[in-house]
């Protein structure tokens, strides 16, 4: 008689994966290219200091290896000065990163932001409205006139029958017909405020790294997973402008004051044009209006304290928005108790929302929000 043979589980310490000592360097270089606002050069020369400190390659694979495996692997491409000492072109070559490394830049940091977040369904946002739609709610109600026939629900309307008529006296009459209801997925216009005035790197805090990584989550997410969504980015320093969604890697703040106004009206220029009902403004900021440009070209500045005549015209652009039935929710990322409290009060005119954050929790938020503002409809 044999021995029979248990089975089961056995539990062993866990031992982490070794990282290829590429993947292990381009983690941490993805995070400097961005901090260095796409500078190849400093992103490298930052790594070299790290790789000295803590001892990140070996004698087998060095920085010069990584750099030649980036440049393989289609993440950098070299270019040569034209103007070269010769005039041939043969001057100096520098290192650029590529398209592929942008879109990998913000997947990254969708998967930093948003990767603890729920999955959606079928990639678009659902609003509480029932009727024509496309997707299933499970909730029956009677067949009325004017429902498609695709819409009726057989099982439900033959079981009906049977109910009602019995098997030996079988038929279908139009009261035995159900119809399940779907939900109709809204589509959403979204523009993206980013403060890029002096005062997001001012008192050695960071503030403008962490709102470009949620810029760069929130076009990916909205890119891949809401194709009928719009997004728009646009970034308020003394004026404001328009960037593309490839350009905020580069992004850097300027020797800016902060010109809320410019900013507002851009969205809401922007947003007029959209034909989509659901319209929505993301305002990230350290809240400090200083800045207007008047009717006559010239600027008007003032960088103590809150200034009534900008705060005024503020409240006056939030005001604008809310009859225009665009909410503009504010991320307010200082916690200076004047600046707070200017954000109260332009949020109170606008009826929308404030987020007062730390720049740790600022993407989750702000795809919170996106998530709770998409199921809605706003007439």
């Amino acid at each position: 008689m044999t021995r029979q043979e248990r089975s089961g589980f056995k539990f062993e310490h866990y031992s982490a994966k070794e990282l290829d000592p590429f993947d292990k360097l381009f983690d941490i270089f993805k995070e400097l290219i961005t901090h260095t606002s796409g500078d190849f050069d400093e992103a490298i020369d930052w790594l070299r200091e790290l790789d000295k400190e803590y001892k990140l390659t070996t004698p087998e694979y060095t920085i010069d290896d990584f750099i030649e495996d980036l440049k393989q692997r289609g993440y950098i491409r070299e270019e040569f000065d034209p103007n070269g000492s010769d005039g041939t072109g043969d001057g100096e070559s520098s290192f650029t990163i590529t398209a592929k490394t942008e879109q990998l830049l913000r997947k990254h940091a969708l998967d930093q932001i948003f990767g603890n977040m729920r999955k959606g369904n079928s990639g678009n946002h659902k609003t509480k409205k029932m009727g024509t739609g496309d997707e299933h709610t499970g909730e029956f109600r009677e067949y009325r006139f004017g429902d498609g026939l695709d819409r009726i629900s057989m099982t439900e309307s033959l079981r009906n029958a049977q109910i009602n008529h019995g098997m030996d006296d079988f038929y279908l009459s139009e009261n035995d017909l159900v119809v399940e209801d779907t939900q109709f997925k809204a589509q959403m216009s979204t523009v993206l405020m980013i403060d890029i005035s002096h005062s997001m790197i001012l008192y050695g805090e960071d503030r403008i790294t962490p709102a470009k990584k949620v810029a760069m989550a929130l076009a990916e997410l909205i890119t891949s997973r809401y194709p009928k969504d719009t997004l728009d980015i646009i970034v308020f320093g003394n004026d404001a402008w328009p960037i593309k969604i490839a350009d905020l890697p580069y992004l850097k703040v300027g020797p800016y004051h902060t010109n809320t106004v410019a900013g507002l009206q851009l969205a809401m220029d922007i947003l007029r044009r959209k034909r989509n009902t659901n319209k929505q403004i993301f305002m990230i900021t350290d809240g400090k209006p200083s800045c207007l440009r008047l009717k006559d070209g010239r600027y008007y500045k003032n960088s103590n304290g809150l200034d009534e005549y900008i705060v005024d015209k503020c409240y006056t652009m939030a005001a604008q928005a809310r009859r225009l039935h665009i909410p503009i929710t504010t991320f307010m990322i200082a916690n200076d108790p004047y600046l707070q409290r200017f954000i109260d009060e332009f949020t109170e005119a606008n009826q929308g929302k404030a987020f007062y954050t730390g720049l740790q929790g600022l993407g989750e938020m702000i795809f919170q929000d996106y998530e709770a503002n998409r199921k809605k409809r706003l007439r």
